[in-house]
């Protein structure tokens, strides 16, 4: 029987497919990494309607894992939070969200964390993707050495590449809405049900 966050994350992976998020050919990761196919998270988390659709199937992650504000590495997950941010906001439970900086802001107040935070805080760190998981493991340092508690990590699409078992390896609570193959074919949905603080 499938729960309801696994049929969240199909709607995801039908407007993955819809929008055209996944291509195939040679293409150089974040990681340096090379790869066959690129998964193009942003075409479906700029998308009103995928923004839409990737909100409501994390929202229940983030909520059950008692989060009470949504991190994640700028650049892609900025729409993810944003999103998260108004669906919580409308659903009547607002759940606030920061954005890491890839480095400290040099200017100003020197930054590396963007928006309210404060030592004690659970939070959910999220991103579109998981290769080898350099983002979100950056964005978890980052969280920490500011004094809150990671309790859960979220991306749309683990491409199985390592960093979702590193992460795991770490001690972190990680699912992802989709799972792929070394070739780029989702072959799953990745959501287990609910996990519960």
């Amino acid at each position: 029987m499938k729960t309801q966050n696994e049929e969240y994350a199909r709607a995801v992976l039908n407007l993955c497919e819809a929008l055209g998020a996944l291509k195939f050919g040679e293409f150089e990761l974040t990681s340096g990494k090379a790869s066959n196919y690129y998964f193009d998270g942003r075409l479906v988390t700029l998308d009103p309607e995928g923004a839409n659709a990737v909100a409501k199937a994390f929202l229940p992650l983030i909520v059950d894992s008692c989060a009470e504000v949504v991190a994640g590495p700028a650049l892609a997950a900025i729409p993810i939070i944003t999103a998260i941010g108004m669906r919580s906001f409308l659903e009547g439970s607002p759940v606030p969200g920061l954005i890491v900086r890839s480095e400290e802001k040099k200017h100003g107040e020197k930054k590396m964390i963007e928006g309210t935070v404060r030592p004690g805080l659970k939070v959910a760190v999220v991103d579109d993707t998981c290769s080898t998981g350099g983002s979100l493991i950056h964005a978890i340092n980052a969280i920490e050495a500011a004094g809150c508690d990671v309790v859960k990590v979220i991306s749309i699409l683990d491409r199985n590449m390592g960093g979702s078992a590193e992460i795991r390896s770490r001690g972190y609570d990680f699912q992802a809405l989709l799972v792929a193959t070394e070739e780029g074919e989702t072959t799953r949905i990745g959501v287990r049900g609910d996990t519960g603080c």
